[in-house]
C-alpha cells in the first residue's frame, strides 16, 4: 500500500474512529451513573419507548462507528464528496450517541427533537474538517476513455452466446453489514426495529449477483436468481458496443441502476464496463468483467440481424 492510499485511507476512516473513542470514553465515565437499562430509543415527541442493556449499547456503538468506517474506507477511494460525508455521517452518529448517555443520567430520560438540530451543527462542522483535509488527496478511481469497436470472427450459422456473472464484493459486505445490523438490533432491540434492516439484507441479496448474458436478443442484465425484473437492450436498437473504464462517480453519480442525462446503466463498481450507444443516441453501461468479448459479440450479432 502506498503512501498516497494510506493517506486516504487513514483521511477517511479517521472521523469514525473518533467518534467511537468519543463515545466509548464517554461510556466508560458515565457508566457507573447509567442505570442498568439504557433509554436507547425515544419518540417523535422525546419520551423514551425501548431500552437496551449496557452491554448491547457497547455492541452496537461498536458495530455502527467501526463498520460505518469500513464501509466508507471501502467505497469512497479518496472521492471528496463521499469523504466530505463520511465526517458528516461519523459527526452526526457521535453526538446522537453522547446525548443518549447523558439523557440516561435523568430519572426520566428525554431525547427532544432540538437535539436532532444541534446534531445536524455538529455534522456540518465535522464535514468542513473532512473538507480541509481532503483537499490535498487525490481520487483513486481512474479517467474514463472511449474503447475500441471490436467484432468476432464467426461462420454462417454459428450460434454466438455470452454470459457472465456481474457481482462486486462490496455489494457482499453491505449485504453481511445489513444482516449483522439486524442480528444486533433483533437482540437490543426486538424483532420490529428489525425488520427494515432485515429487508434491506434480502433486497441486497436478490441483486447482489445479476447475470449478464450477450445473445440473438441482444443484451440482458437478470437478477442472476429470478428472471424477473430484467433490463434488455435489443439487438436492433445497438449501434456499437465497446469496452472501457467507467468512473462511477463521475460520469453516473454513485452506484446501482443509474440514469443520468444521455446515459444509464446498472454501475456496481468503476472498473471495466461494457458500454452500448444505443440507436436512440444514450449510452447504457454495464459494470462486468471480460466486458471486451461481450461488446465484439454483440456488434457481430447487430451486423448479423442488420444484413439480414
Amino acid at each position: 500500500m502506498g503512501p498516497d492510499r494510506i493517506r486516504r485511507v487513514a483521511v477517511t476512516g479517521l472521523p469514525f474512529l473518533l467518534a467511537y473513542v468519543v463515545d466509548l470514553v464517554l461510556f466508560v465515565r458515565l457508566r457507573d451513573r447509567l442505570p442498568h437499562r439504557l433509554a436507547t430509543h425515544f419518540t417523535g415527541t422525546g419520551q423514551a419507548n425501548g431500552t437496551s442493556g449496557q452491554l448491547n449499547f457497547f455492541i452496537v456503538l461498536t458495530a455502527l462507528m467501526l463498520g460505518l468506517g469500513l464501509v466508507w474506507v471501502l467505497v469512497s477511494r479518496g472521492v471528496r464528496g463521499l469523504i466530505v460525508t463520511g465526517w458528516a455521517v461519523a459527526g452526526f452518529c457521535c453526538y446522537l450517541m453522547a446525548a443518549t448517555l447523558y439523557a440516561n443520567l435523568r430519572t426520566s430520560p428525554e431525547l427532544p427533537l432540538w437535539q436532532i438540530a444541534v446534531a445536524a451543527g455538529v455534522a456540518a462542522v465535522s464535514a468542513a474538517v473532512g473538507r480541509g483535509l481532503s483537499r490535498s488527496l487525490r481520487s483513486e478511481l481512474p479517467p474514463a476513455e472511449d474503447g475500441p469497436v471490436e467484432r468476432l470472427d464467426h461462420a454462417d450459422g454459428e450460434t454466438l452466446g455470452w454470459a457472465r456473472y456481474a457481482g462486486t464484493r462490496l455489494m457482499w459486505i453491505l449485504l453481511l453489514a445489513a444482516i449483522g445490523t439486524a442480528l444486533v438490533v433483533l437482540l437490543t432491540a426486538g424483532w420490529q426495529p428489525a425488520l427494515p434492516p432485515l429487508l434491506l439484507g434480502l433486497v441486497l441479496l436478490l441483486f447482489a449477483r445479476p447475470c449478464v448474458t450477450v445473445d440473438r436478443r441482444g443484451l440482458t442484465v437478470s437478477t442472476g436468481w429470478l428472471p424477473w425484473p430484467r433490463l434488455r437492450v435489443p439487438l436492433n436498437e445497438v449501434e456499437r458496443a465497446t469496452s472501457r473504464e467507467v468512473d462511477a462517480l463521475k460520469e453516473f453519480g454513485g452506484w446501482g441502476y443509474r440514469v443520468r442525462a444521455g446515459r444509464s446503466g446498472l454501475i456496481l463498481r468503476s472498473g471495466e464496463a461494457i458500454v452500448i450507444r444505443r440507436t436512440n443516441g444514450r449510452d447504457f453501461a454495464v459494470t462486468v468483467d471480460g466486458s471486451a468479448d461481450a461488446a465484439a459479440l454483440l456488434n457481430t450479432l447487430a451486423d448479423r440481424q442488420g444484413s439480414r
